[in-house]
């Protein structure tokens, strides 16, 4: 049975971020029980010239929202970059969730061939269709965002493991 571009996205996009935020939650009560505060934690990044975890979940939220929004062709509800608490953190990847589920297969299936304008944040953009976006972009980008969160917590001391990143199958 082949695989549709709604099965390669929405649901592992979803998958990764309900993990995520089981990472965190776990993190917040690390901090808790050792008395640390949540921000040591939520502003701890792995060398100097990388993003905090703040950043790395904001950026593995917005990859997951924008991509999805991007292959149906609208435009996603924009989510300020404030979050400085687990609890905030938790809330905006919940968020993204939410619309997440609010894509439907017939909105994304067919998308393969679609031209996709991707921002470069540079005041210019790239083209290109919408398979190479979605495997050689958001995919990626989403994956890389969630593990450097996780390393960054593990780096910290939180009791965290692969199975805590893996999940189980929904």
């Amino acid at each position: 049975m082949p695989i549709s571009m709604y099965q390669a996205s929405v649901p592992l996009l979803r998958h990764q971020l309900k993990n995520l935020i089981g990472i965190l939650e776990k993190a917040a009560t690390y901090a808790e029980e050792k008395s640390i505060d949540q921000t040591v934690l939520t502003s701890s990044r792995l060398y100097p010239d990388m993003f905090p975890l703040t950043k790395q979940v904001q950026i593995a939220s917005d990859m997951a929202r924008r991509g999805v929004a991007r292959l149906a062709s609208v435009e996603p509800p924009p989510l300020e970059d404030t979050e400085i608490t687990f609890p905030e953190l938790i809330d905006r990847l919940q968020k993204s969730i939410d619309y997440l589920e609010t894509f439907s297969a017939d909105q994304i299936d067919g998308t393969e061939e679609k031209e996709i304008i991707v921002p470069t944040g540079k005041d210019q953009n790239i083209t290109m269709k919408g398979w190479p976006f979605l495997a050689f972009i958001v995919m990626p980008n989403a994956h890389f965002h969630v593990t450097t969160a996780y390393d960054i917590l593990r780096h910290n001391g939180v009791e965290i493991g692969k199975r805590d990143y893996l999940g189980s199958p929904d």
